[in-house]
């Protein structure tokens, strides 16, 4: 089955959300420190991520053209307008926790990465779901923490995971055949390069030091592609 893994994936994602709903009561000093602990090692993760770059150019460039692109669009409003939608609906109007943070924050978290595309792609082309499941298992202790201080919009991250991972999956012999090797494995480093960039202005957005309109960032992974294939086109 091609969307085993994505399916265990977002099965995990809704487990730990569920388990962490259980330590959303804490007192609210002790959430708030915890807070600052994830939005500390969200950053550690995308700074791990950001220094797997080969082309420093590639990913500034991308960025620039991103984030033009993401504030024409209002990304970051639209993405927000869901989650208060989603708010008002599934959630107690007294409650604090803003299910568009969440929401936010666990998909670029969770769609982000070299394993997403690797797992996903392994997927569609061998049906070997092993680097998926094991991504799964590492999500549903991320949603866990998320959960604990973000709240119930974690689990609505399920739905741009599935959608993305999935439709590697279904197109994986397709983007095999059409896409070089070479340039597949450039554009999953300086994807996640970039994406790193991003996971660090969520921690620092968590931390409070910042207000990044990240969403208004996520076209910058689409034009990772677009430029390494122009770069390529002319090399």
């Amino acid at each position: 089955m091609v969307l085993l893994g994505t399916l265990v994936n977002g099965l995990c994602i809704m487990v730990g959300t569920l388990l962490g709903l259980f330590f959303t009561k804490i007192p609210e000093r002790y959430k708030e420190t915890v807070m600052s602990g994830v939005g500390l090692v969200v950053i550690l993760i995308g700074l791990q991520m950001a220094f797997e770059t080969e082309s420093i150019v590639v990913v500034l460039i991308s960025l620039l053209i991103g984030a033009i692109i993401g504030e024409a669009a209002h990304l970051e409003e639209r993405l927000e307008y869901i989650g208060r939608w989603i708010e008002r609906k599934f959630t107690n109007p007294e409650s604090s926790s803003s299910v568009a943070q969440g929401f936010i924050t666990a998909s670029l978290i969770f769609v982000i990465g070299a394993m997403s595309v690797i797992g996903a792609l392994d997927s569609g082309l061998r049906n070997d779901h092993e680097v998926l499941i094991t991504k799964a298992i590492i999500d549903g202790f991320v949603s866990l923490v998320l959960t604990s201080t973000l709240g119930i919009g974690v689990i609505f991250s399920v739905i741009p995971v599935v959608l993305y991972e999935g439709s590697i999956a279904l197109f994986a012999t397709q983007i095999n055949r059409f896409v070089p090797q070479e340039l597949l494995d450039l554009f999953i480093v300086e994807m996640t390069a970039t994406g790193g960039l991003m996971i660090v202005a969520i921690g620092l957005n968590m931390l409070k030091l910042t207000k990044i309109r990240v969403a208004n960032l996520l076209p910058a992974l689409v034009m990772v592609g677009i430029v390494l294939a122009v770069a390529q086109s002319f090399s």
